[in-house]
C-alpha cells in the first residue's frame, strides 16, 4: 500500500442518505485516509440500497488505487450525477476497499456517524 493511504473499520455505525431515503447503514464501514485529505468511508454494498444506484459511463484512475467507476443516486425528486464511486479491481495494497462503495457528501447526500 502506498505509504500516504491507511484504512481501518471505521469506528461505531455509518448510514448514507439521499432525497430523504436511508441508502445504507453499516457497522462494517471502512474509513480510508489518503494523505492531507479528509477520510473517507467506504460502505460494503451488501450495506447499501443498489436499487438507488445507476451506474454511468464515467471512470478515472488513481495511482495508489487503480480505476473508479462511477454510479448515480436516483430519488424520487432528483438524479445526482456520479456521486458514488467503486474500485472495483483495487491494487492490492488498498484491497480491502473491494465491493464497498464511496459518496460524494454534501449537494444532497449526507454520509453521517450515528
Amino acid at each position: 500500500m502506498a505509504d500516504h493511504i491507511t484504512i481501518r473499520k471505521a469506528p461505531g455505525t455509518w448510514t448514507v442518505r439521499a432525497g430523504g431515503a436511508v441508502l445504507g447503514e453499516s457497522t462494517q464501514a471502512l474509513e480510508l485516509t489518503e494523505g492531507d485529505y479528509p477520510f473517507v468511508i467506504y460502505f460494503p454494498r451488501d450495506d447499501i440500497a443498489m436499487a438507488f444506484l445507476d451506474r454511468t459511463d464515467k471512470t478515472t484512475h488513481c495511482p495508489h488505487k487503480g480505476d473508479a467507476t462511477y454510479f448515480s443516486v436516483v430519488t424520487k425528486s432528483q438524479t445526482l450525477e456520479n456521486k458514488v464511486w467503486s474500485y472495483e479491481s483495487p491494487k492490492e495494497g488498498v484491497a480491502r476497499i473491494k465491493d464497498h462503495l464511496a459518496f460524494y457528501a454534501g449537494d444532497g447526500i449526507a454520509v453521517e456517524q450515528i
